[in-house]
């Protein structure tokens, strides 16, 4: 009977990839680039930062949390509790949800430099709907971005005129099949902390939108945002923020209230809803007001949980200011990772934000490494990787279980950091490190 549960995941995604293209919807949580053949890849339930698999196992979640949704943990009781009411009286009418108009003045109250939202589901929709808008306000075609924004022909477009343009920005040679042709020299991509190459391509072309991120892994230099604004104002060109993975996770809002920079637009995801569907796009009344010269218009974006669940999660994080909390915890996670790195000899360049942690041991072998590390977390059923999302569950308590097999695995990784058998501690293949070919 206990063979048969370990196979449970395995056999579900065989039957996923005969019914599923490429098996499953985000291709974050392909299996394959965690684990090939052995990530437990299904789950049954998630509470706090655990995790019970289709196998009956329970996980600890020391990885990425939902990809970054879950700030206040899996189903909190808060939130779930909230949303369950409101499903009671009715998730979806002819009608519209009262509770769009609160969240959006919500959002406005914490961005007041921001006069109007529009709502979506997914941060691709999001980062479209701003695209779409910005140029309708800006009257030119061309976008300079920086950083990852979704899968939408916009932004796979930049992959046309050079199929190595997206490779720091998402993925290595992404594919751009029914992306249209029409579509080349209208986005060009520029690297974070590169200002002259931002200024090469806004004099060069036709650019009406600069869309970026705010921070991923390394910080602002030489006053490089403040720049951009600069940029911005002089060319008439709309400036957005993409926050959908940095919103709320170092201030009560944005992260760009943190460097005192103000956007043009703004884009909010993931974390907003705690795990419900529900991303915002926030912007000055003249630029949003655009809306009415083109088309932008969902069925579903006007449910109701999405709204309800932020709300409910927006006041939570008020309450216990849970921005600090997982900022505190991140600090800590990162000098604990310093402390074993030192301790093991094994060099690790540490970098993202407090919240959005991660690790690269630095060597040749990164990837194997890295994949060694879940492999055998994973034997102690702890989900873990290079990379973790924090949340206000992660408590000192539990996070010293992955600290002391973490630690261990290092020491094991110092003694092959120069052998030529390396590849001999895994028992199955790397993790994939781009976009993993199912057939």
């Amino acid at each position: 009977m206990k063979k048969n549960k370990k196979q449970i995941a395995k056999k579900l995604w065989s039957r996923a990839l005969k019914v599923i293209p490429t098996g499953n919807m985000l291709l974050s949580k392909n299996p394959n680039r965690f684990l090939p053949g052995k990530w437990p890849t299904y789950y049954k339930k998630a509470k706090d930062c655990f995790i019970w698999g289709v196998d009956g196992k329970k996980y600890l979640d020391v990885s990425t949390m939902g990809f970054g949704t879950n700030i206040l943990g899996y189903s909190n009781s808060k939130v779930d509790k909230t949303v369950h009411n409101f499903i009671d009286k009715g998730n979806m009418s002819t009608l519209n949800a009262p509770e769009e108009v609160y969240l959006a003045e919500k959002l406005i109250q914490l961005h007041p430099w921001f006069k109007m939202v529009r709502f979506a589901r997914t941060g691709g929709e999001a980062n479209s709907i701003a695209i779409r808008i910005a140029r309708a306000s800006s009257g030119k075609d061309g976008v300079a971005i920086c950083g990852y924004h979704g899968w939408h022909d916009w932004y796979l477009s930049s992959n046309i005129q050079n199929k190595k343009n997206l490779d720091t920005h998402l993925i290595k040679r992404l594919q751009t099949d029914g992306v249209p042709q029409s579509l080349k020299n209208t986005v060009f991509p520029f690297q974070y902390n590169d200002f002259e190459t931002l200024k090469k391509i806004v004099d060069k072309n036709k650019i009406g939108v600069i869309k970026m991120e705010v921070y991923r892994n390394i910080e602002p230099k030489n006053d490089f945002l403040k720049k951009i604004r600069k940029l911005a104002d002089k060319k008439n060109i709309v400036l957005i923020f993409d926050e959908c993975t940095s919103g709320f996770r170092k201030s009560y809002g944005g992260l760009h209230k943190i460097y005192n920079v103000k956007p043009d637009m703004a884009i909010f995801g993931k974390a907003l809803g705690n795990g419900y569907a529900i991303t915002a796009v926030l912007g000055k009344k003249e630029i949003m007001e655009c809306v009415q010269n083109t088309f932008i218009s969902s069925t579903f974006w006007t449910e109701r949980i999405g709204s309800v669940a932020g709300l409910e999660t927006l006041k939570i994080m008020e309450e216990i200011e849970s921005w600090k909390l997982i900022d505190k915890i991140g600090k800590n996670i990162k000098k604990t990772w310093g402390e074993i790195s030192q301790n093991t000899k094994v060099p690790i360049e540490i970098s993202g934000l407090n919240a959005l942690a991660q690790f690269k041991i630095i060597s040749k072998n990164s990837n194997i490494f890295k994949t060694y590390i879940t492999q055998e977390m994973l034997k102690k059923n702890i989900l873990a990787t290079d990379t973790i999302y924090v949340s206000i569950k992660h408590k000192d308590k539990i996070l010293q279980k992955y600290y002391e097999n973490l630690e261990k695995i290092f020491k094991i990784i110092a003694k092959y950091q120069y052998s030529k058998n390396v590849k001999s501690l895994l028992k199955t293949k790397e993790s994939a490190m781009g976009l993993p070919r199912l057939n």
